[in-house]
C-alpha cells in the first residue's frame, strides 16, 4: 500500500558493486510499502552518467534519492559525491552514503563532502534489510524532498 502522502513514483539511485547487496536492496524496496523506480549503477562513472544523463544514459531520470557505496570501481564514492554535490543542478539530491567502510576519516570525508548521512551496512542480512527500510521510512516518508526538476 502506497503512503497516504505519496502521489507518485520514487526514483531511487543505488551506486553499488555488490551484486549480493543490489539483490538484497531490490528485494527490500520491492516489499516495501512506497511504490519506487530503483535504478542501479554499478561503478562511480556509470553512476555521474546517469546523473548528468549522458552517453548510454541520456534518457536517466532524476533520481528522488541516492545511495551511495563508497568502494567502487572506476570513480570511488567520494569522487562521485564531491561532483554531484558541486553541481548546482544535482546538489539538492539527498545521498545516503551506505557502505562497509567504518573508518573515522571516511565518514568524515562524507561529511565535508555534503553527503546527507552516512550508515556502515551491517554484516548480518537481517540488519542490513531493516537498516534499507529505516532509510526509506525516513527520506521516503518523512522528509520533504525537492520537486523534480
Amino acid at each position: 500500500m502506497a503512503h497516504p502522502f505519496q502521489s507518485d513514483l520514487i526514483d531511487i539511485l543505488l551506486v553499488e558493486d555488490n551484486p549480493g547487496d543490489v539483490r538484497l536492496t531490490r528485494e527490500v524496496l520491492k516489499e516495501g510499502k512506497l511504490r519506487n523506480n530503483l535504478f542501479v549503477c554499478g561503478d562511480g562513472e556509470d553512476a555521474l552518467d546517469f546523473l548528468h544523463r549522458r552517453g548510454k544514459r541520456a534518457n536517466a531520470v532524476r533520481p528522488d534519492l541516492v545511495l551511495l557505496d563508497l568502494n567502487l570501481p572506476r570513480k570511488s564514492g567520494q569522487e562521485v559525491l564531491a561532483v554531484v554535490k558541486e553541481d548546482p543542478d544535482l546538489r539538492s539530491i539527498p545521498i545516503v552514503v551506505l557502505t562497509t567502510s567504518e573508518a573515522e576519516r571516511d565518514v568524515l570525508q562524507s561529511y565535508n563532502l555534503h553527503a546527507n548521512c552516512y550508515i556502515t551496512k551491517p554484516v548480518d542480512l537481517m540488519q542490513f534489510m531493516k537498516i534499507v527500510n529505516y532509510i526509506c521510512d525516513f527520506w521516503l516518508e518523512i522528509v520533504k524532498l525537492p520537486a523534480h526538476q
